[in-house]
């Protein structure tokens, strides 16, 4: 591919100026100045309007922001004043969601092995409901209705309907063979029903499924949804979830389906299969991906003759780990020159000791790429900041928003003074075996003196 970066790939509010693409009313290269590099750059405009458009889909109390694909303060706040619901997947992303000023009343609770204090917290706050994936995490909730009388749990099964969907075997959620909810082989989600249904601990509300992500055929959407409808017509409940999964175009000729296709499409097949009330959906990609860009600065070219060249970058797979975790493919180009053709073949590598760090393998990019360069890869705004670490102890980077000419920071650049926050720098303090148990975090031996 010698084409210029797809404008489908960009945020958009993406201009091109003679000076470079802007996003947001601000350049590329003034946010990469201002900010430093690595840096994840947000469209709020878009982010908004990406929520907007679900809504009108699926209608306002049906649509849940699954906030795993990116979650910060800025962006709870946003997801709702736009009218979604926060799907959280754990107490972290729970905290930062009541933080944001969400109303519990809107936050759902996912994950397939909550702990007593995820349950504790999202009982207390009374949380619009839990997704409760296994007998095990019954009994948790039981227990504390029973011994520390919380209120019960509003409830939602996850079941696995038997499909699975999405481009990549780590990310299909929704088959038999599935660490993720009651399966519908066998008769263990019909139990499941029972159970909840006869416990005064939990308030049965409804069916959940999810089979899958970066999905690109709504018709694979649509045959989880149909397959869970079946199931959750016959318990006699009036909710449904069908969970998220639309993809999005992460390379050039890709083309997703709109969040209206997604919406008949999945509204036919429930109803098909009997089911006569709304459906609820979590997207989350969808909402993010297309929104968010990362800006590197190039530090090394190296040439080798008749093999390869690569292109050093300051970021790598603690900034982007999905083409390490899932062979995720990306596009790049310069934003100074965001219409030059890209003759040029490389592969686009970050700075860990590790050969796997590469965020594109054979990335297209302008002749005149120098070092010093700025460079974008698009479509990073979902997980990309939310899975990035601190591996080889970088500093994670910067989060901005930009909209009508500014940008703000909604999350800072980490220092190498945050790196040792954790860290407990304290003389070794002896224990005999019977002196107790260690202190969390404490740097400690057991042993006898």
């Amino acid at each position: 591919m010698t084409s210029a970066i797809e404008t489908g790939l960009l945020p958009g509010t993406s201009e091109f100026r003679p000076e470079g693409l802007a996003v947001g009313g601000v350049l590329l290269t003034e946010l990469a100045r201002r900010f430093g590099t690595p840096l994840f750059v947000y469209d709020e405009e878009h982010l908004r309007r990406r929520c907007q458009e679900a809504v009108a889909a699926f209608g306002r109390d049906n649509v849940a922001y699954a906030s795993k694909a990116f979650l910060c303060t800025a962006m709870a706040r946003l997801a709702h004043e736009e009218g979604l619901l926060l799907d959280v997947a754990s107490g972290g992303e729970l905290r930062v969601a009541l933080h944001a000023g969400v109303p519990a009343g809107r936050i759902v609770l996912h994950g397939n092995n909550k702990d007593e204090a995820e349950l504790r917290t999202a009982m207390s706050a009374r949380v619009r409901h839990v997704v409760v994936d296994s007998f095990d995490e019954m009994d948790r909730i039981e227990r504390l209705y029973a011994e520390e009388h919380l209120p019960p749990a509003r409830v939602q099964l996850r079941v696995a309907p038997g499909v699975a969907a999405g481009a990549h075997e780590a990310i299909r959620t929704g088959g038999n063979d599935s660490k993720f909810g009651f399966g519908l082989a066998g008769g263990t989600a019909t139990a499941a029903v029972r159970r909840a249904a006869g416990s005064s601990a939990v308030i049965l509300e409804g069916v959940h499924a999810h089979v899958g992500s970066q999905v690109l055929d709504t018709a694979e959407l649509a045959a989880g949804a149909a397959a869970v409808a079946r199931f959750a017509v016959g318990t006699r409940m009036q909710r449904l979830t069908v969970g998220g999964g639309l993809g999005v175009a992460y390379e050039a000729g890709q083309t997703p389906p709109s969040f209206a296709e997604w919406a008949a499409r999945v509204r036919g097949a429930v109803r098909d299969a009997g089911w006569g009330f709304p459906v609820t959906v979590e997207p989350g990609r969808s909402i993010a991906a297309r929104a968010g860009l990362t800006l590197y600065r190039v530090g090394t070219i190296k040439r080798i003759e008749g093999v390869r060249t690569y292109i050093g970058v300051d970021g790598g797979m603690s900034d982007n780990l999905r083409p390490a975790l899932y062979g995720s493919r990306y596009e790049v180009f310069l934003p100074r020159s965001p219409r030059a053709l890209r003759p040029m073949r490389a592969r686009l590598v970050g700075k860990h000791c590790e050969s796997g760090d590469v965020i594109v393998d054979e990335a297209a990019l302008p002749a005149d790429i120098a070092v010093g360069d700025l460079l974008a890869t698009p479509v990073t705004g979902a997980y990309g900041y939310a899975m990035a670490s601190n591996y080889n102890k970088l500093p994670r980077p910067a989060v901005v928003f930009v909209r009508d000419g500014r940008a703000r920071t909604v999350v800072r650049r980490e220092t190498e003074e945050d790196l040792l926050r954790l860290d407990v720098d304290e003389p070794a303090a002896l224990l005999a075996p019977e002196s107790g148990r260690s202190g969390a975090g404490a740097a400690q031996y057991v042993g006898t003196a």
